[in-house]
């Protein structure tokens, strides 16, 4: 029998919507051939969620990951591993990375989980992102946006203008580019052929000095070393229209110079609903919602799940080596 690939979900924080949408998008996904789920939830995890997952999987509990590794021995993709732990949902998260790094699962697909969860757990991370990264050792990880319309990576995180700005750096560049342009490669044939958009950090690219020199600087001699190299990147694009619908043609991703420049688009265009996150610089495959807890409608089974469906579904893909197809 072929081994199944091992995906591990993480409902995140305990009072927001991450079982909700968990147990949604697995009804919405199915069983998948080739593929063992593992989820990690708390004990609270309301019952009408688990009945529907119960539809559709044969759901075994366990209470830690060590016992959910032999109950793997089931080896049916029918199965879903039940984990109902009462560790703080950030060790899940923890766990799953130590277990990534070992190959012990080929993918994580991460529920929300509030910073001040991690820091009530004595946790100093910021974020999935920082216990993610602290425990690979990974040197720099990027967040990365996958949607419908467009993809887009976030050359800086959570951090202020000012820090990002001078975060810019021309090896922070080509870290960022040659592992967007590994995502160009796992998307169709047809977008592979089309440029990585690089937008520039300042108002009309820098206005040729007038404005800033960032971009005459450090961008334009960047892009020249990586055409040398033969990567595809473009000229820097002016922020306030290279997100427009007749420009998100002609570029297969984007590399934003910080968060909210790429995530305003974003989000403006794929709501909450359709976008994932998918975390660049990791050894294992992650994807995640791009939406937080929610906790404002928790419990009240008003959460869509589409964002979940489509994280799931993505690293399904990911994982089995698949194009990334909306």
């Amino acid at each position: 029998m072929k081994k199944l690939k091992r995906i591990a979900i993480t409902t995140g924080d305990s009072d927001g919507i991450g079982t909700e949408i968990t147990s949604k998008a697995l009804a919405r996904v199915k069983p998948t051939r080739g593929v063992q789920f593992y989820m990690w939830r708390g004990s609270s995890m309301h019952r009408r969620e688990l009945k529907l997952i119960d539809r559709y999987f044969k759901r075994i509990t366990v209470r830690s990951w060590p016992e959910a590794l032999r109950a793997h021995t089931v080896d049916y993709y029918k199965t879903i591993v039940d984990i109902e732990s009462p560790l703080p949902p950030c060790r899940w998260v923890e766990t799953m990375a130590h277990a990534g790094q070992s190959g012990a699962i080929d993918g994580l697909v991460t529920a929300p989980l509030s910073k001040t969860s991690i820091k009530r757990a004595g946790m100093r991370d910021n974020g999935h992102t920082g216990i993610l990264k602290r425990v690979t050792k990974s040197k720099e990880v990027f967040m990365c946006f996958l949607g419908k319309d467009f993809n887009v990576t976030l050359l800086t995180g959570h951090t202020s203008i000012k820090k990002a700005y001078n975060q810019i750096t021309p090896e922070l560049l080509e870290r960022c580019t040659l592992l967007t342009r590994d995502m160009v490669h796992r998307l169709p044939t047809k977008k592979q052929s089309k440029p990585i958009g690089l937008v520039a950090c300042n108002p009309h690219a820098g206005e040729d000095g007038l404005i800033d020199l960032k971009e005459n600087e450090v961008y334009r001699p960047f892009i020249k070393k990586m055409r040398r190299r033969k990567i595809n990147l473009s000229d820097p694009l002016i922020p306030d229209v290279c997100f427009q619908s007749r420009e998100r043609k002609k570029y297969s991703f984007y590399i934003a110079s910080y968060h909210d420049q790429g995530l305003i688009p974003f989000k403006m265009v794929h709501g909450p609903e359709s976008g994932v996150q998918y975390s660049l610089g990791l050894p294992f495959i992650r994807t995640s919602v791009d939406h937080g807890t929610a906790k404002d409608i928790f419990g009240k089974n008003k959460a869509n799940s589409g964002s979940m469906e489509k994280a799931i579904a993505i690293a399904i893909k990911l994982v089995n080596n698949k194009p990334i197809v909306w």
